[in-house]
């Protein structure tokens, strides 16, 4: 094609699956919103992208995050690699992935309320305990008591 552009509706190794490469160090390649693709930048295997940060570096995925609720029978708002939720006792939760880690090296971070509206913040702590389990605690913020918890909300970056 005369203006350098090409279009193909599906490309399959004759293993089913393989490594494609597109462009060259410093050229921008788009993906179409939807497709199910994985990029790398083809040295170290990181995807890396600048995103009107000043540099390239290398993205850390959000491996897993999960809003319940925890009051009542436990239920999931939304979530990403996570399958259920464990009810173990007054402000004790285990977040159950769907996919597991490569290991337990990874780093959650948590946040809630006793309400829908944000209000009355409750602690959270959530611990990755192994390669499919994140452990979450939650308690009242003024006495740090075990309570359950309206608004839970967990994310797992590695």
């Amino acid at each position: 094609m005369a203006d350098g552009t090409l279009k193909v509706g599906t490309i399959t190794t004759s293993s089913g699956s393989g490594t494609i490469t597109l462009g060259q160090s410093g050229e921008t390649i788009s993906v179409p919103s939807g497709a199910t693709t994985t990029l790398t930048d083809g040295i170290s295997g990181d995807l890396k992208f600048n995103s009107g940060f000043g540099s390239v570096a290398t993205a850390y995925g959000c491996r897993a995050w999960v809003n319940f609720n925890g009051t009542g029978t436990v239920a999931i708002r939304g979530s990403g690699n996570v399958s259920s939720i464990t009810d173990n006792g007054t402000g004790l939760y285990v977040a159950n992935l769907t996919t597991a880690l490569t290991d337990t090296n990874a780093c959650a971070t948590s946040s809630g309320s006793n309400s829908t509206s944000g209000s009355d913040n409750r602690l959270v702590c959530a611990t990755v305990t192994s390669t499919t389990a994140v452990d979450i605690r939650t308690g009242n913020a003024s006495s740090g008591a075990p309570v359950d918890i309206v608004v839970g909300n967990v994310s797992v970056f590695r």
